[in-house]
């Protein structure tokens, strides 16, 4: 059996991924996020959504209308969230840089994931850079989840080896 970790106590204006639900829950952020990619902002927004998961950090989905046009190009494949539904996939554009699958959007949300619709999540270590309320953004720990680890969420998080099983 994998057990994880004791969760790390959050301090003042924190909060521990271990307090999030599972299934996830998704709620409003007004927080100023924005993801640069080859040197230049390919979206800047107010109105993103974040998905709070136990373990994992938040996941923000911006409106796919607040990337500046030509930063996503549909791709294939998909894959599946127990919870979410099945997600579609997007190469992601900026300057003269591409990043294959570096976007994911749910285009039929699962009941009560309707907020997803229309939304988009990159991967943060595939960008040059994500801010939330200008914090530069760490990438979750793997190639698989797509968490924003800022200086206002503590773990221990999954995605590093060993942690599949949590």
């Amino acid at each position: 059996m994998n057990r994880h970790p004791a969760p790390v106590q959050p301090g003042p204006g924190q909060e521990s991924v271990w307090d999030y639900p599972r299934p996830p829950r998704v709620e409003s952020s007004t927080e100023r996020i924005v993801v640069r990619l080859g040197g230049v902002a390919i979206a800047d927004t107010t109105s993103a959504v974040r998905v709070l998961e136990t373990s994992h950090p938040p996941v923000y989905y911006i409106p796919a209308d607040d990337f500046v046009p030509g930063a996503l190009t549909p791709t294939t494949g998909s894959s599946m969230c127990e919870f979410k539904g099945r997600a579609s996939y997007f190469d992601v554009h900026g300057g003269d840089t591409t990043v294959p699958r570096a976007g994911w959007t749910y285009p039929t949300p699962e009941p009560g994931f309707a907020e997803l619709l229309d939304r988009v999540a990159i991967y943060p270590g595939q960008m040059d850079s994500c801010e939330v309320a200008g914090e530069t953004v760490h990438a979750q720990a793997g190639d698989f989840y797509g968490g924003w680890i800022t200086s206002k969420v503590v773990g221990p998080f999954k995605g590093e080896p060993g942690t599949l099983g949590w």
